[in-house]
């Protein structure tokens, strides 16, 4: 049988933890990722990690360079699970909902929403304007998941990294991946 294939596009947001985080997870989960990683990204990592590009690239099986039109991720007829976009910048999200795509990065996305698989898009802006709703709209009409990294409170984190995994582990868990963390219960409820 084969290996699940999901895509995860790192774009230019603050946040590339969680894109790293989501790869990390994906390699413990033996699925096979297929990176692309915006140039704002790869600026955004060296003020948000101590990790090195090479460091982060390992994380996945298969890496691409942005401005490669012909890579498998560009083409419907390569089978994936579906696409994460982790963190996804507001430029990155408007890209994908016009179909004006600049980049492998916005192409993946817009060919996951073509060929009606998944696309999740872990937005991080805030506040939000109209247009930014609108566009985030727009996007769900089209068949994408818009979810925010916002961190799970009720769960008591007692780490940054706990916050950032179980933001993730949610956003994979539209993708149909599921990952070992807590969850809700009925033994966390208030009589």
């Amino acid at each position: 049988m084969a290996r699940k294939k999901i895509i995860v596009g790192i774009s230019g947001a603050t946040g590339i933890q969680y894109g790293i985080r989501a790869l990390e997870l994906l390699k413990k989960q033996d699925i096979e990722t297929h990176l692309v990683m915006s140039k704002a990204a790869e600026l955004v990592r060296t003020y948000e990690t101590e990790f090195k590009r090479d460091d982060i690239l390992a994380l996945a099986d298969v890496v691409y360079s942005l401005q490669d039109i012909g890579a498998a991720i560009a083409s419907g007829s390569f089978k994936t699970s579906g696409m994460l976009i982790a963190p996804c910048s507001i430029k990155t999200m408007s890209e994908i909902a016009t179909g004006v795509t600049s980049s492998l990065l916005s192409r993946a996305a817009d060919v996951v929403l073509k060929e009606r698989r998944r696309l999740v898009l872990m937005v991080r802006e805030t506040p939000l304007h109209a247009g930014h709703l609108k566009t985030m709209l727009s996007l769900t009409e089209m068949g994408a998941i818009v979810t925010p990294p916002v961190p799970a409170l009720y769960m008591n984190p007692q780490s940054i990294n706990e916050m950032i995994t179980h933001s993730v582990a949610r956003a994979l868990d539209l993708l149909d991946v599921e990952v070992d963390v807590p969850r809700w219960t009925n033994e966390h409820r208030v009589e």
